[in-house]
């Protein structure tokens, strides 16, 4: 049987689906007035459960991850945890470049939902503070979403799972160019002249990048389009201007030694346009292609054709660890992100301090603290919490405490002369197992 891989489903939705949508950008499916994550809400209050107190956690959370949302750069991955009974939601902000093309995938690890909301947001800058406009949403099947910008700019992706549903996921963004390389066999390395260098002793700009080849090396169409001109013209010599109409863009391809295209020929994806040369002005150089991008007015051609490394680092820190709580293993740093702003802070954590492993990435974590702060911190500075702190007998009788704080539900009273096990602490209370195999938190150490 023919197994297809979720990449080349991946690549197929952009060969057969991209379609223009939401006046900037280039999406797989086309925007529609009501996103899933909508559709549900609506499912909630038609079946009159929007008043609950899961339902009422449900909505903050994802407004909380617009208005807090994790900072990343690009490529990226993640594996993180969602716990079923809490109602949550994750934001991740990005920045990126005209030309390039996004690929976001979700994948299951250990399943507990039977739907996930994604949805992508475009940044835009308002007086009255930053505005969130839908650009797209993953197909409830899919789980992988694609786009590529009309400028550069900023994005937020918001995830989040149905009512008491969670699991282990990962989470993996690439970053890829949205035009083939249209030099055969050269990547990047061969660009030797860049967008905006100064020509003519800085009586011009340079409206293009320079990829340098030995002669009769062929070009290559980047992408599906018409041929509007193939011919000797002005500086550029030889030359080739295609129209790209999926993008409405004008590619120019300059100082070619051949031309194979004709003029009003329909081209595809690595169809051969001519052969590297240097005609034109460009008689006294290398031989090499003068590749430009045109629509209104010149654009930087580097992040459309760049093959700049989409895959992210791997995760160093223990992913077995994502879900658990652990402790503080020294005293050290973790770092904050400031709600709305994409500032960093950083606060002390003491030697056993508990938290909760939220996400692995790279070599950090994302953790929660009992009171809800989240942060960043390195995966050497926790220890799991098999190992006791220390075990004592009661000197007095205690109240076993299901948080760290005041007037919550008790779990277990606590009578001398029984044994406790420490496991962790946090601020002025500490985690500890009774005899019967009860956990909880106490107010003071015995």
């Amino acid at each position: 049987m023919l197994q297809i891989s979720k990449q080349s489903v991946v690549y197929f939705l952009w060969l057969t689906l991209l379609l223009v949508s939401c006046k900037q950008e280039i999406v797989p499916i086309e925007c529609k007035p009501g996103t899933d994550h909508e559709d549900y809400v609506h499912s909630l209050e038609k079946a009159n459960l929007l008043n609950t107190a899961l339902a009422k956690d449900w909505l903050p959370a994802a407004q909380a991850s617009l208005e807090s949302p994790v900072q990343i750069q690009t490529p990226y991955q993640e594996t993180f945890y969602w716990a079923p009974e809490t109602p949550e939601a994750q934001g991740y902000i990005f920045s990126v470049k005209r030309g390039q093309k996004i690929l976001i995938d979700l994948d299951p690890q250990k399943l507990d939902s039977t739907q996930i909301f994604m949805d992508l947001f475009r940044i835009e800058k308002q007086s009255a503070g930053d505005e969130h406009v839908h650009i797209a949403s993953a197909q409830k099947k899919e789980l992988i979403l694609g786009f590529e910008p009309r400028e550069d700019g900023r994005y937020l992706l918001r995830i989040q799972p149905e009512l008491l549903r969670g699991g282990q996921y990962h989470f993996i963004v690439k970053v890829v160019p949205s035009l083939q390389f249209p030099v055969l066999d050269k990547t990047r390395q061969a660009i030797g002249s860049f967008f905006g260098d100064e020509r003519d002793g800085g009586r011009r700009k340079h409206h293009g990048i320079d990829i340098f080849a030995k002669r009769h090396t062929p070009i290559l169409a980047p992408t599906d389009g018409y041929i509007r001109f193939a011919g000797e013209r002005g500086l550029g010599g030889q030359v080739v201007w295609m129209h790209d109409p999926k993008r409405d863009l004008k590619l120019y391809f300059a100082h070619l030694h051949t031309i194979i295209a004709k003029s009003g020929q329909w081209v595809e994806l690595g169809d051969t346009l001519g052969l590297v040369g240097n005609t034109g002005n460009a008689r006294t150089t290398p031989p090499h292609l003068h590749f430009g991008i045109y629509q209104d007015g010149p654009i930087d051609p580097f992040h459309f054709v760049a093959d700049l490394p989409d895959k992210p680092k791997n995760i160093r820190s223990n992913q077995n660890l994502v879900g658990q709580q652990v402790r503080m293993r020294q005293t050290a740093a973790i770092t904050l992100t400031v709600p709305d702003s994409m500032k960093q802070d950083e606060k002390m954590l003491d030697q056993y301090q508990m938290i909760e492993i939220k996400a692995a990435m790279l070599s950090n974590y994302r953790v929660k603290l009992p009171n809800g702060i989240v942060g960043v911190i390195h995966m050497n500075d926790v220890e799991s919490m098999e190992r006791p702190i220390m075990t004592d007998r009661l000197s007095e009788d205690l109240i076993l405490l299901e948080k760290p704080a005041k007037n919550v539900a008790i779990v277990e009273h606590l009578v001398t002369p029984e044994h406790i096990t420490v496991l962790a602490k946090d601020a002025d209370h500490w985690y500890v197992r009774s005899i019967t195999g009860a956990a909880g938190w106490i107010e003071t150490l015995p």
